[in-house]
């Protein structure tokens, strides 16, 4: 990093008067500090790494302290990185800001294969960690495995379950099956029984059903995987919590269970009847009714979350759910995106998929094209319906689909004069620091310090997660 650059990134600081995903701050004036491993193992864990910044004191309003000596803290810097697997290769700078020195680290991601970089000291259990907007956090054992699933090719959705019968199998289902391969892959048809070909297309393993084969033919699936089901649910207000006016917390509430085909059609079900339709005029004056949310956007939503959650033993307690809000849908998955795919190339690239077997399976079947056009036709039907795009948001391996409706939402707009009742209207529906920072269109520590705390203090606005007052998902309510 060159002087300029540096000069510029402090004064970006200085304004926005935060920390960010790429950007760490450490005052460093009175010494090296305890420990830097977190950062630096977050850092290498995301595809734009990022920089540490020694000599810069967020506890003084961002002032450049500068660092104690430059030498030795570069040395620190490089020591530490050597106690990282694999070693990072952090580039170094000194650079003189405001008369003093201060040292920056520039951190550059690791590729996917070599994830999750950890602390040596620590283990790769409880030294990996990921960056969470301006914090580092500890990574889930299911996140670590989930690096080495892909780097050893473990494909969970093959598991055999020692007291599965393949005696549950629907005969209907499995016959239909064997039919379309037989159909479309005349090589096996010609030199295959058809126990054959059910271990060679995964449905079995050395005789025993597989978790794809269980998912996708079985009479109940959930007798061996209790969670591997659907929490359906819709809720009165904008959060869980809020509740009707009959003083009911879930206007509906379902348990959806199944083959992955039974609860992709029960799923649609629910999101249908507990959707709204509007009647649309035309230039023509003919009327049509448009649903709240295009059905075949919910439908795609849905069979990605059955097949694409992870099946690992990791996952195995956990349901994938839906969430109708006023204003919103949220479809709830277990596992990541797989690979080195990233959200922002969501639609626009081929990734690889978790679960090859049970996709092939559902392809025969005809539920699936398997041809990756999911995303893209969630994008183009929302479009069409003038929709917003769908929200695409993955944490701590869970992966959520969000699509927005289209019913006007009360405008609030900001009294200067009285801004504190201004922010205590906007939040009547429970709102973000980001969002209502750009309510007040004010610096997000200013706004935290004048006005936020204060109303905190008072009563007059509360937190949607009290116990955990720094979480990222934190909401505050009047």
């Amino acid at each position: 990093m060159q002087e300029q650059e540096a000069v510029s990134l402090i004064r970006e600081i200085q304004r926005k008067k935060s920390e960010w995903q790429t950007i760490e701050l450490k005052s460093c004036n009175l010494g090296f500090p305890h420990r830097i491993y977190d950062t630096l193992s977050s850092f290498s864990n995301q595809d734009d790494g990022g920089t540490i910044l020694f000599g810069i004191d967020e506890n003084k309003d961002y002032e450049v302290v500068g660092v104690y000596d430059p030498a030795d803290c570069q040395k620190r810097i490089t020591e530490a990185c050597n106690q990282m697997e694999p070693k990072v290769c952090a580039l170094i700078t000194v650079a003189e800001i405001d008369g003093k020195n201060i040292v920056t680290a520039e951190i550059p991601g690791v590729s996917f294969a070599k994830r999750p970089v950890f602390y040596i000291g620590k283990g790769r259990l409880k030294g990996s960690y990921v960056r969470v907007g301006d914090a580092d956090e500890p990574m889930s054992e299911y996140e670590v495995y989930s690096y080495e699933a892909f780097r050893n090719r473990i494909r969970d959705e093959l598991r055999t379950i020692n007291e599965a019968n393949s005696d549950f199998f629907k005969s209907s289902q499995i016959n239909t099956y064997l039919n379309r391969v037989k159909n479309q892959r005349k090589n096996l048809a010609e030199n295959c029984s058809d126990q054959e070909i059910l271990e060679l297309m995964g449905v079995t393993k050395d005789g025993k059903p597989t978790i794809a084969g269980i998912m996708t033919f079985f009479i109940y699936p959930q007798a061996y995987f209790p969670q591997y089901c659907i929490t359906a649910i819709v809720v009165p207000g904008y959060q869980i919590g809020d509740i009707g006016t009959n003083e009911e917390r879930f206007l509906d509430n379902e348990r959806i269970t199944g083959t992955i085909s039974d609860m992709l059609e029960s799923a649609v079900s629910f999101v249908t009847r507990n959707t709204r339709i509007k009647t649309i005029i035309d230039e023509e004056g003919k009327r049509f009714d448009q649903r709240e949310y295009p059905l075949k956007a919910v439908r795609e939503a849905i069979l990605n979350m059955l097949i694409h959650r992870d099946y690992s033993i990791y996952t195995e307690n956990i349901p994938s759910s839906i969430e109708i809000y006023k204003d919103r849908i949220v479809f709830r998955n277990c596992g990541g995106l797989f690979g080195a795919a990233s959200i922002n190339l969501l639609g626009r690239i081929r990734p690889e998929t978790r679960n090859p077997a049970l996709a092939g399976m559902l392809e025969l079947l005809g539920i699936t094209e398997n041809r990756y056009s999911g995303i893209p036709t969630i994008y183009n039907e929302l479009n069409k319906a003038g929709l917003p795009k769908p929200e695409f948001n993955m944490k701590h391996g869970e992966f959520t689909v969000t699509f927005y409706n289209s019913y006007p939402q009360e405008e609030i707009h900001i009294n200067r004069v009285d801004i504190f009742q201004s922010i205590i209207d906007f939040c009547k529906k429970p709102r973000s620091r980001k969002e209502i920072t750009e309510f007040v269109n004010q610096t997000p520590a200013y706004v935290m310090r004048k006005y936020i705390n204060p109303l905190l203090e008072q009563g007059k606005l509360k937190r949607t997660l009290p116990d955990k007052p720094k979480s990222s998902k934190q909401k505050f309510y009047s």
